[in-house]
């Protein structure tokens, strides 16, 4: 299962205005970076009025791993992940998270990257 499109952050102004406004979560595999949305840098068109959602970002550099196949896989891994966490969240304004794992993540087993993860989302008061 994939995150629907309108789960998912795109476009270089996103990440700009989530490294300049964002507060850093920080664990020993990843950083996540949490801001409230800026609609200014995704407006295509109209804007609709739907219930507020949260929006997310995967980076994973190649210092993480120098295989394509191994970065995709993670990527895919989280995705699903996050998901499935947070298809039942309800907010009070839309949300943007961006997750950066560090090099050392892939000394862990998946399973403890995905707890790291929900640790993380717990402690920026994303799920509970």
């Amino acid at each position: 299962m994939v995150l629907p499109k309108h789960m998912r952050l795109k476009g270089h102004r996103c990440f700009d205005f989530i490294y300049k406004e964002g507060s850093r979560f920080y664990s020993s595999s990843m950083v996540l970076r949490v801001t409230d949305a800026n609609k200014k840098p995704q407006v295509k068109g109209k804007q609709s009025k739907t219930r507020p959602s949260i929006k997310c970002a995967i980076s994973i550099s190649n210092k993480v791993s120098k295989k394509s196949v191994t970065r995709n896989k993670l990527r895919r891994l989280f995705h699903h992940h996050l998901s499935f966490r947070l298809s039942n969240i309800s907010l009070d304004n839309d949300t943007w998270a961006f997750i950066s794992l560090k090099p050392s993540c892939l000394k862990n087993p998946e399973s403890i990257l995905l707890k790291e993860c929900d640790k993380l989302l717990t402690k920026a008061g994303i799920t509970k």
